[in-house]
């Protein structure tokens, strides 16, 4: 099954979205914005090149400068 995110504008929008929701009997629930940028940092990680091999050496080189 999927998912929504939904970001309401103001605290208005969100009680009436959060309303109607229960009045569907649809699940939701509330995320933090740190639990949001997580989410977001996943997906990019899951779009990312992983074709490309780098080196212990060169990791460890950027690391220390």
């Amino acid at each position: 099954m999927k998912a929504m995110v939904i970001t309401p504008k103001s605290q208005t929008e969100f009680k009436f979205i959060n309303d109607l929701l229960k009045k569907l009997g649809i699940l939701s629930a509330t995320m933090t914005e740190e639990e949001l940028e997580d989410i977001g940092l996943s997906k990019m990680l899951k779009s990312a090149d992983k074709t490309k091999k780098v080196s212990r050496e060169s990791v460890m080189n950027k690391l220390r400068s």
